[in-house]
């Protein structure tokens, strides 16, 4: 299991379950546990909430381009996104490309 910011972290099965849920719902789960009290703060819920949140949002985006966002955003989004949700599931830390590192740098993770 890879860890956080180079410090252990108990990751629950609750904590899996919240990560494959946004990968899964995203963006309506992602914003659940952010605005959660007890969820909000758990680092490896927090590593997975922001990223799929943003990415959630910039999934409905692609959907109102005509024909192209229509078709291939939201079939590529779903089999990524359940693969990376399963991954999560197993305990993993994972970065969604290019938005995770977005993430970082500004903070939010």
């Amino acid at each position: 299991m890879s860890t956080f910011s180079g410090e252990a972290h108990e990751v629950t099965s609750d904590d899996k379950l919240w990560a494959l849920l946004s990968f899964l719902l995203t963006p309506l789960i992602p914003l659940i546990v952010i605005l959660m009290e007890d969820k909000k703060n758990r680092p490896f819920l927090k590593h997975h909430a922001v990223p799929t949140l943003i990415e959630g949002i910039i999934l409905w985006i692609i959907t109102i381009i005509p024909v192209v966002g229509w078709i291939l955003g939201p079939i590529g989004f779903i089999v990524i996104n359940i693969l990376m949700g399963i991954k999560a599931y197993k305990g993993e830390y994972v970065n969604i490309p290019v938005i995770t590192n977005f993430c970082k740098n500004q903070n939010w993770i």
